[in-house]
């Protein structure tokens, strides 16, 4: 408490400069909508996404700042709060959200309306916010120096080196537009393969291979060589060990759920037929377990939470604001009557208390999961397929069963899941707002604003993803709606392969034991290999420079921020263009979709090689950024 009293911010609760304004909404919301929609197709894609909030934030300055020549840190603040509830309400969509697509396609669900995704998006992205609210004087005030918040105290770093912001929105804009034109080449003109794979035939059902894209190198470098190597861990496990033992051992026998015999898949089938039930299990275990373990700090957290509520007036000092808690309780009241009324959202009664129940316990539980480990290693899926467990078997234990029943399930995973990335999104906020000397309650509000403009964008995006290439597919793999889908199903109808997913919990335990992070490992055994190694390899860069000598600690940190944004802009650059590619695919001229008239790999194809030799120009792109040195504005 006595570090909390003798804190000052940046700037001082008893003076006022520009923040909430017209400039920083606008922008806010653009960046909302670009780095929504840049996220949902990375999750869909490699199934995790990153922090927009530093990206967001250098952005805002570089505009802000170089071009309006306005002056303002807390309009700068603004700008990335309202920017990153775009990317987090995203986050928390594409994990579930797919899975009625899914449905829809095999015909056993109607196709949902934009109405539908838009509201349902709005409900967990409002309730998230809702909720934190209570929670910010506990988490970010009373714990300052307990709690880091890494990603919300790097982004009030970033603001507070305001006079680099136009060098550092450079470093962002050049790897926007670099893994923009890679990924047109790639996935656009087809003048390479952006899965490079390879079978090994004298160790049946082993394989190796790569998706060689921008992206993965980002995500790589931003989450560091340890997640990295976790990640590839588990790539290992399960396709050189667990695939060539279901390959012996199977023979020729046909073993559910696959209809074939083993002997005539491939890796992708096996993998897909068996491997995935497995990560499943890890995955559900390795959320398990750290709900388990963080459940002494969720219980102070109430405990603290409950002793600071209160229905008195938002006061006091600028920066000690908050929306007033009356308004608060009154605007949770009011969301959770309306899903439970409301035609457009499949929830009873007993859905809404479940969400609003379970809402608040994993508001508090992801708020204080990013204030330690960051909200690139928050386990808001592992939270998700609990709620989905818990709200299944609640469902059709009451009578709601059949496609009615798992249609009600998702849709109650879908708001818990947005729920939960929305409250880490908007702790990492308050907490840079804190450090700079934002107002809190206009910070809330800008999350508000954020959520209402990206839960109308999402469901744009996520239709025009469907229609481009469908869920479930190569192009589009969904891994964590599809992995929420299998949960659903498999404890609605029972036909759920328990074995296999008891196995992957036994896997987990193990990796525990070992003392070993579960989650990125069990991450690792669910995807494909293919994402683990491109992963790795921007782990490797980071290692490089976290590990090399001769330089100072300033020179170091330089550098790693240098490549987080770069990395920051190679994400978002690919997930750009894979948007605008799926326009391409479904806009038709002459008969034929703008996706074909681009394709020249009927004409040129570099194969392979090609790719990874433009991969491996990536990387050296990665470290070239990595080490430029910007100019002071």
């Amino acid at each position: 408490m006595n570090e909390q009293k003798e804190f000052k911010p940046f700037i001082p609760a008893d003076k006022n400069v520009p923040e909430f304004t017209v400039t920083s909404i606008v922008i806010g919301v653009i960046l909302a909508v670009l780095f929504g929609g840049a996220n949902a197709y990375l999750g869909l894609r490699v199934g995790m996404t990153v922090s927009a909030s530093i990206p967001a934030a250098v952005i805002s300055m570089g505009i802000i700042r170089i071009i309006l020549r306005r002056d303002s840190i807390l309009e700068n603040n603004m700008v990335q709060t309202i920017g990153s509830a775009g990317e987090s309400l995203a986050a928390g969509a594409i994990f579930t959200l797919p899975v009625l697509f899914m449905w829809a396609e095999e015909g056993s669900a109607e196709m949902p309306s934009l109405l539908e995704i838009a509201l349902i998006t709005l409900c967990g992205g409002v309730l998230g916010v809702l909720f934190m609210v209570p929670l910010r004087t506990a988490l970010i005030v009373k714990e300052h120096g307990t709690l880091p918040y890494p990603e919300g105290t790097a982004c009030a770093e970033v603001l507070l080196a305001g006079e680099e912001g136009g060098s550092q929105a450079g470093t962002v804009f050049a790897g926007l537009g670099i893994a923009a034109a890679y990924k047109f080449i790639t996935d656009g003109l087809k003048l390479f393969p952006s899965e490079v794979d390879y079978e090994i035939k004298s160790y049946k059902g082993a394989g190796v291979g790569a998706d060689v894209l921008p992206a993965l190198a980002g995500v790589g470098f931003i989450c560091g060589p340890k997640i990295a190597s976790y990640m590839l861990a588990g790539g290992v496990v399960a396709w050189f060990i667990l695939m060539p033992l279901i390959v012996l051992f199977g023979g020729d026998a046909v073993i559910y759920p696959a209809t074939d015999p083993i002997s005539t898949m491939g890796t992708g089938t096996i993998w897909g037929s068996y491997i995935r039930y497995i990560g499943a299990g890890a995955v559900l275990a390795g959320g398990v377990i750290s709900l388990i373990k963080s459940f002494p700090l969720i219980i102070r957290t109430f405990r603290d939470a409950v002793k600071g509520f209160s229905f008195k007036a938002a006061g006091g000092e600028r920066t000690a604001r908050d929306l007033p808690m009356a308004f608060v309780v009154l605007g949770i009241g009011v969301i959770a009557i309306f899903m439970w009324l409301f035609p457009a959202i499949p929830i009873s009664f007993l859905g809404a208390i479940i969400i609003i129940v379970f809402g608040f316990f994993f508001a508090t539980v992801s708020s204080r999961m990013v204030g330690l480990v960051g909200s690139s290693n928050n386990p808001v899926s592992g939270m998700a397929i609990a709620t989905l467990l818990v709200a299944t078997i609640i469902l059709r234990e009451t009578g709601s069963i059949g496609t009615s029943g798992m249609i009600a399930a998702i849709t109650i995973g879908s708001i818990i899941c947005i729920i939960a990335a929305m409250a880490g999104d908007t702790s990492q906020d308050l907490k840079t707002g804190y450090i700079v000397g934002a107002t809190p309650v206009r910070q809330q509000v800008g999350e508000l604003v954020g959520a209402l403009v990206s839960a109308i964008a999402i469901g744009g995006v996520l239709y025009l993803l469907n229609a481009a290439w469908g869920y479930g597919t190569p192009a589009l793999p969904a891994p964590q709606a599809t992995l929420m889908k299998m949960v659903v199903e498999g404890v609605m109808g029972g036909n759920l392969p328990w074995t296999l997913v008891f196995a992957g919990i036994g896997i987990a335990l193990v990796i525990e034991i070992l003392g070993i992070p579960v989650l990125p490992f069990a991450v690792g055994l669910y995807l494909p290999i293919h994402l683990s190694t491109p992963i790795m390899a921007g782990g490797l860069i980071r290692l490089y420079i976290d590990k090399k000598k001769k330089i100072s600690e300033e020179e170091r940190k330089t550098k790693v921020e240098n490549g987080i944004l770069y990395s920051s802009g190679l994400i978002a650059g690919e997930g750009l263009v894979g948007i605008l590619l799926a326009v391409f695919a479904i806009v038709n001229i002459k008969g034929k979709s703008i996706a074909e008239w681009i394709d020249i790999s009927d004409v040129l194809s570099l194969g392979n090689i090609g790719g990874l030799i433009f991969f491996a120009l990536l990387i050296v792109s990665v470290v070239f950024f990595m080490n430029r040195k910007g100019k002071k504005q």
